[in-house]
């Protein structure tokens, strides 16, 4: 791993170049790598620290960024839920090597309206509708009883058919207090900004690489 390298060769990344208010410039940067079709272009990294101090993180999906915020959809009661529950301060990066690009925000994640997460479980595919239903994510589970509790649930919502929103799953909007944008640049001179929220206003300062 030592010997792995790769040099970047973005063309700089200037004050000038960023909107006043990051959450904006953030959206610019997540619809450039969507409409570049990048793979993934919506995979956050997201971490969350237990009550106990037990930092974890994994990919989720970024689906929205609304209301001053990023919101993701997840269990309730999985391990991210139990730590957002205890401690709402988390944190996420999402990265595109073919931009060169690195957005890290950090904030306090709150649920969203319930009748909002209907709204968007309603509008997945059928299927994730369905794993989700049967999920009690982050629990001990066998393959066999997941595929049997989803068969079962499949015939008795059949296609067509409403399936229910359970009450353990839904939305988190991230409200941000610290954004940072990231650049590489050739010989790891790279460029980066960081936003830190100043009441209702947003200071920005260059960062040392």
């Amino acid at each position: 791993m030592k010997d792995v390298r790769q040099e970047y060769h973005a063309p700089g990344l200037t004050e000038a170049d960023l909107l006043a208010d990051p959450v904006e410039q953030a959206r610019r940067w997540v619809d450039d790598a969507i409409n570049a079709e990048l793979p993934l272009a919506n995979a956050m990294t997201l971490a969350t620290v237990s009550a106990d101090g037990r930092p974890s993180s994994r990919v989720v999906l970024l689906k929205g960024i609304e209301d001053g915020g990023f919101v993701f959809f997840t269990h309730y009661d999985s391990r991210k839920g139990d730590d957002i529950a205890a401690n709402p301060n988390v944190s996420f990066v999402m990265f595109w090597g073919p931009f060169d690009r690195q957005l890290i925000v950090n904030g306090r994640a709150e649920k969203i309206p319930a009748q909002q997460s209907r709204n968007y479980f309603a509008s997945r595919p059928r299927g994730s509708q369905l794993s989700a239903a049967v999920s009690h994510q982050s629990r001990p589970a066998s393959r066999e009883q997941l595929e049997a509790d989803m068969a079962k649930l499949d015939e008795q919502y059949p296609e067509g058919e409403t399936i229910p929103m359970p009450e353990t799953w839904g939305g988190y909007r991230i409200v941000p207090e610290e954004i940072q944008f990231w650049h590489g640049r050739p010989s790891r001179l790279h460029d980066r900004f960081r936003y830190i929220r100043d009441g209702g206003e947003w200071a920005r300062e260059r960062l040392a690489p």
